[in-house]
């Protein structure tokens, strides 16, 4: 019996799709997604001198087709009901000390890494005003964009360390460029900041990968069946801690982020607040919590209670900033504690809510940050004392203001209400620690959250009510513009996504949660 032509194409087409399916099931997506930024950053000195709209639309196409890349593998790659590690890529770097390229994404990555690809194309869209040496600011931006692709996607503590290094020198120099007058002192402050933390990672990866045998042994899976002496790991939990209490950050080491932030310009602030703060606490997840947990269990109470103080701490702090980038980076603060608590409360809901807080925060830090930069384009001023009056000026910008203001202070119906929410409650229903206990520190978060609208109701008052303080302040009344509206427009959906439905994230890392919660013991 013969095949019909139609027959043969059929049968033709369907051994097609099984080769394509074969090919693309073995496509090192991961290395793509990581390499691809930097690597097209590097074709920027190449283009036509004929202005910077190529130079920007080509950035932007660069981000667009890298967010979209993690989007497909997100959709058609990821399962989510999967705990382990997925797309596993395992490539032989440098064999003098068998350093491996290991990267593989989960629950707890890919939701980080899906904020990176959305908060850094919003961000190299909101940078379009720059216009002094776009080549380099660009460049910078698509570097800082690897490293921290890079750096979620890390399966070799070794890997993780250079990634942890590479997103520093893009954020010095952009701050030491196209910083405020103060840049250098802020670019200096944050480099001895973070790079001194560094340190911490990298002797705490080459002690966990040399002890107990004779061999390098840096891939994640292997450290994590390792054990050590008590006291060898409550050593490295404090080594690793100090390196991520930096960029967390957590109070006292904290004081580089609102000078930073009072410096940067305001995309690059979008990438500190959205994405770099987060790598903070994605580090004590995934080394601390899950590779030294019998340490983590002796130091989580006071992870919970240096949280609940950094929330008041940074609260009271902010509300007396009179400059408005220093008061939203103070609520930063303040929002990350919330972030330690829930990692301090070892509890399945507890946890969901921090890695939850760290996607809210991103997605609302970055708006913020945006919208306080828009404003100082238009009153020329930082300072909340000089303004006033505003909102019949620039109306748009005062809505958008308004509502992402709402969304910092958890606002029932946005991710902020349910990520808090779930961090009280993972403290509550906790049988770890004492009534006592939990009274306290639910008494002290309530403080900070009652604390919350007082700054934040405060900074929008000084800001669009009553009259203008300062005689000699111009205002532009040109209001937002399309571009700008489009960016705040893009952020604020998933905040109410989030804060209607919030099991459609949640689901995404539900799972692995559960899977690191299962090696503690009560």
């Amino acid at each position: 019996m013969f095949l019909t032509h139609i027959q043969i194409l059929e049968y033709g087409f369907f051994y097609l799709k099984f080769i394509l399916f074969i090919i693309m099931s073995n496509f090192p997506w991961l290395t793509i997604i990581v390499l691809l930024p930097i690597s097209a950053g590097f074709l920027i000195p190449l283009l036509p001198n004929r202005g910077n709209n190529i130079i920007r639309w080509y950035s932007l196409g660069i981000c667009l087709l890298e967010f979209l890349l993690i989007t497909y593998i997100f959709c058609y790659h990821f399962k989510s009901n999967n705990e382990f590690i997925q797309l596993k890529e395992d490539y032989n770097w440098i064999n003098f000390f068998d350093f491996h390229w290991r990267l593989g994404i989960d629950g707890l990555s890919i939701g980080l890494i899906l904020l990176t690809g959305f908060v850094t194309t919003l961000a190299t869209l909101a940078a379009w005003p720059v216009t002094r040496n776009p080549r380099l600011f660009y460049f910078l931006m698509l570097a800082m964009y690897s490293g921290q692709i890079g750096l979620f996607a890390s399966q070799d503590i070794l890997l993780f360390f250079f990634m942890w290094e590479l997103e520093l020198i893009p954020v010095y120099l952009l701050l030491c460029i196209w910083g405020g007058k103060r840049r250098l002192y802020a670019a200096t402050k944050f480099i001895l900041y973070t790079a001194g933390g560094s340190i911490f990672i990298l002797l705490g990866a080459l002690t966990m990968g040399f002890y107990g045998s004779n061999e390098l042994t840096l891939d994640f899976q292997n450290l994590s069946t390792k054990s050590y002496p008590i006291e060898l790991e409550i050593i490295l939990y404090l080594g690793f801690f100090i390196a991520y209490a930096v960029k967390l950050p957590i109070f006292p080491l904290h004081t580089w982020l609102p000078d930073t932030h009072g410096e940067a310009h305001y995309s690059t602030c979008m990438l500190l607040a959205g994405i770099l703060l987060k790598m903070g606490g994605y580090g004590i997840i995934r080394i601390n919590m899950e590779l030294l947990y019998h340490a983590h269990s002796i130091f989580a109470p006071w992870l919970v209670i240096i949280g609940a103080i950094q929330i008041v701490y940074a609260a009271l702090t902010s509300f007396s900033q009179r400059n408005l980038k220093r008061r939203i980076a103070y609520s930063s603060v303040s929002h990350m504690g919330f972030v330690l608590v829930g990692i301090g409360s070892i509890s399945n809901i507890g946890l969901n809510g921090a890695i939850l807080q760290m996607i809210s925060h991103g997605l609302i830090g970055a708006a913020l940050f945006f919208l306080a930069g828009i404003s100082y384009d238009r009153t020329r001023t930082l300072f909340l004392n000089q303004m006033g009056g505003t909102a019949a000026s620039i109306p748009k910008i005062f809505t958008m203001f308004s509502s992402f203001s709402m969304a910092s202070l958890a606002l029932p119906g946005m991710s902020g209400f349910i990520a808090e929410f779930l961090i009280f409650l993972g403290i509550v229903i906790n049988q770890k620690y004492s009534f006592s206990f939990k009274i306290i520190i639910t008494i002290i978060e309530a403080i900070g959250i009652i604390l919350t609208p007082i700054y934040l109701l405060s900074m929008l008052r000084q800001m669009f009510y009553g009259y203008k303080f300062s005689k000699n302040l111009t205002i532009s009344n040109i209001d937002a513009g399309p571009r700008e509206i489009f960016i705040l427009i893009c952020l604020f959906f998933p905040i109410i996504g989030i804060g209607i439905y919030p099991n459609s994230i949640l689901s995404l890392w539900n799972n692995k949660v559960s899977f690191i919660l299962s090696k503690f013991i009560f």
